[in-house]
């Protein structure tokens, strides 16, 4: 599906961008560019690829210009720019809303100017029920999406998102914070060992954007069924596979952190379609008819439990040690730290 196509993918040198452009580097694709505003980052990534395939673009997503100057001649663009870390989003959340919600219309507007054929925007299970700053303004930037695929003809420019959970040791999440205490002979800092979250590794977020790219039409939500274990168990797993006897430190729940995530609201698991793996959240195709709102309703919602890290497949420790053991970053870590 990808022969001979050119993909471009914003925030290209961040984890996603790097598995995705892995995924795809020995196919059959034409070229896959990498449009991110961080230089060195794009530097370190043309050494070590050295591969004609792969083309650099310096920009930034809230400027409508730069989108635009690495789109001529693209078919397709999974859209991962964003700013992720919820503390610093809750420090300056104007610049969350200009790279989340604004740099996201600029990456449509500009993909349905230069007559891109499919744009997939990469949202997060913090933009369900958000109460921080980083999920309300991925929360918005779906309510963009979603809006700008009902407004443009989905035969010259389809636009669908993805939702998925934790991805396992990606830049800044907890496991790499761990496994950097216990080598450091500090205490492992747990916020709530009952908090849950859902556990993904970067090639099922991949697996999940090229399951959209094949079945989502304009508008979708694409959801991963996933599984979930509690950071109490999380960070035991971890102690355990490093043979450590670090203490664990409780230190309370952080501003702006959930108990628990949600990967689907009640309010969208009642339209979803179940999938086997995935659900497929269709968009909302009400107009600006208003008397609807006041005479329509659905009993059903009322029913629907919503699908959260709380009530999905809880792994157990050996389980959670499993999955840990399939990630390349924990092999090298354990490697290291067996050899010290």
């Amino acid at each position: 599906m990808f022969t001979n196509k050119t993909l471009l993918i914003t925030g290209g040198t961040g984890s996603f961008g790097h598995a995705v452009m892995k995924r795809f580097l020995d196919t059959a694709i034409k070229e896959i560019r990498i449009f991110s505003r961080d230089e060195k980052k794009q530097d370190d990534m043309r050494k070590l690829y050295k591969n004609e395939k792969l083309k650099f673009y310096i920009g930034d997503v809230r400027d409508l210009a730069s989108v635009k100057n690495a789109m001529h001649g693209v078919d397709y663009i999974f859209h991962a720019a964003a700013l992720k870390q919820v503390p610093s989003c809750e420090f300056f959340p104007l610049e969350a809303v200009k790279t989340n919600v604004l740099g996201t219309d600029n990456v449509i507007t500009g993909a349905v100017e230069m007559g891109v054929e499919k744009v997939i925007c990469l949202s997060t299970d913090k933009a369900a029920y958000p109460i921080n700053a980083m999920g309300i303004s991925k929360a918005m930037m779906e309510k963009v999406f979603v809006a700008k695929a009902n407004t443009v003809d989905p035969d010259r420019t389809l636009i669908c998102g993805t939702r998925y959970g934790n991805v396992m040791a990606s830049r800044g999440s907890v496991i790499p914070l761990f496994i950097e205490q216990i080598k450091s002979g500090k205490p492992i800092t747990v916020t709530d060992p009952n908090m849950t979250r859902f556990l993904m590794s970067l090639e099922e977020a991949v697996e999940l954007v090229v399951f959209a790219f094949q079945n989502a039409e304009a508008g979708d939500i694409m959801v991963q069924k996933a599984p979930a274990s509690t950071i109490g168990d999380l960070a035991q797993a971890v102690k355990e596979l490093f043979n450590s006897d670090n203490d664990i430190k409780i230190i309370g729940t952080r501003h702006g952190e959930k108990l628990y995530e949600t990967l689907l609201t009640r309010e969208e698991h009642v339209v979803a379609q179940d999938l086997g793996g995935f659900y497929r959240v269709p968009a909302d195709k009400r107009d600006l008819n208003y008397d609807k709102y006041f005479v329509e309703g659905d009993k059903e919602i009322s029913k629907q439990e919503e699908y959260n890290s709380h009530n999905t497949r809880r792994l157990n420790i050996e389980e959670i040690k499993d999955r840990l053991l399939t990630l390349d970053y924990v092999q090298e870590e354990l490697g290291r730290w067996n050899r010290a």
